[in-house]
């Protein structure tokens, strides 16, 4: 399991912790965690940036080859 992995399962098991009570089940990856908590939510859209009104110049992307801390 790579670094990043790591640390997806330990943020999931955190949130899983805090939603149920309980420690999050043993041999579970953060993404099975993760679907199981999210899941059962509905699906939604997000209206803004089909909006016919906002520029691109208004949208902004992750900027790559730079790290955030």
């Amino acid at each position: 399991m790579c670094g990043r992995d790591i640390k997806i399962r330990s943020e999931a098991a955190a949130l899983w912790a805090q939603l149920h009570g309980e420690p999050a089940p043993e041999g579970a990856d953060g993404a099975r965690l993760l679907e199981q908590i999210l899941g059962g939510l509905p699906e939604t859209t997000y209206e803004r940036l089909a909006n016919p009104y906002l520029r691109p110049s208004n949208i902004a992307f992750p900027k790559f080859g730079k790290r955030v801390a």
